[in-house]
């Protein structure tokens, strides 16, 4: 579960680094306790048996004691390397969501290149389409054909240069 570099994972494993410092906590006051205890043998004159019993218990303390840290460090080590794999996952994440932003600026030149290729004819014909009386070009003889020369001219021209820059 470490290694799929889940939140849900990174959850759990702090809760039980949680329950090992508690562990830990409980423990430790046992090893001064015990201490404590064995400094009375020879004063009280404990049963040799209850003495061997009670360095059983003072080894088993001592074991839980490295035991649980041994854990707490493994747990912390866990928790750095699922933080890690997290991360990555964001970062492909990032990577994915920049590349298709990268997808769609390319589109969105190309979508306005070709508005602006056809911008020009479209605002030529605008103006010849307004029915104006006093239009000098109206009664000239070249006037229709110098229009669709100009419109064609200006669409060449604009897709030649967007071409030149990559973006058709």
């Amino acid at each position: 579960q470490v290694f799929t570099g889940s939140a849900a994972v990174s959850r759990r494993i702090y809760e039980l680094s949680q329950e090992i410092v508690e562990f830990h906590e409980a423990v430790r006051p046992l090893r001064g306790i015990i201490g404590g205890l064995a400094a009375g043998f020879s004063k009280y004159e404990v049963a040799e048996d209850l003495q061997e019993y009670l360095r059983d218990v003072a080894d088993h303390a001592a074991s839980a004691l490295e035991e649980s840290e041994g854990f707490r460090l493994t747990l912390r080590d866990v928790l750095a390397l699922n933080a890690a794999l997290v991360a990555q996952r964001q970062n492909e994440e990032m990577k994915g969501l920049a590349e298709a932003s990268n997808a769609q600026n390319e589109d969105m030149k190309k979508i306005s290149a070709w508005a602006g290729i056809l911008f020009a004819p479209t605002m030529i014909t605008g103006l010849y389409g307004m029915n104006f009386i006093n239009m000098p070009e109206l009664n000239w003889r070249a006037g229709y054909p110098f229009a669709l020369a100009l419109m064609f001219s200006s669409s060449l021209i604009m897709w030649l240069m967007f071409r030149r820059k990559g973006w058709i």
